[in-house]
């Protein structure tokens, strides 16, 4: 297999983790939805006592695009990229943008705790695209 397969399923793989912490472990609010809501767990709870049960929908919603778009990753790694096809490339680089690029930028902007660890991700899938195009 590719480098280029590699690194898109090593991204692919984390997307499916990704989703998978929305589905299952997620908390409504984390520490810097509190911080950018300036409230605490108690105000909010008290505020908007049905918030966190409709968020928790929410992201398993979220959850299961995010594993969704992993699967999908991971069997273009496999397949077309592996087989050296720059067209899926050119769609995976795209699609890259507007997942993982947002949610590498919105998480450094909350100064989440995720804020360094998604930005490696959205790295991956650069460093995926620039191999396979350079191969």
């Amino acid at each position: 297999m590719t480098a280029a397969a590699w690194l898109f399923g090593v991204g692919g793989a984390f997307l499916v983790g990704i989703g998978a912490f929305f589905m299952l472990a997620r908390p409504a609010l984390l520490p810097e939805d509190l911080r950018y809501l300036d409230r605490s767990a108690v105000e909010v709870a008290t505020a908007l006592p049905r918030l966190g049960r409709w968020l928790r929908c929410v992201f398993t919603v979220l959850g299961g695009y995010a594993a969704a778009t992993g699967i999908l990753t991971l069997y273009l790694a496999v397949t077309s990229v592996r087989e050296g096809n720059l067209v899926t490339v050119a769609v995976l680089a795209i699609a890259g943008a507007p997942s993982i690029g947002v949610m590498a930028v919105v998480n450094l902007l909350l100064h989440s705790a995720f804020r360094f660890a998604l930005p490696a991700l959205a790295a991956v899938w650069v460093a995926a695209t620039l191999v396979a195009v350079a191969s």
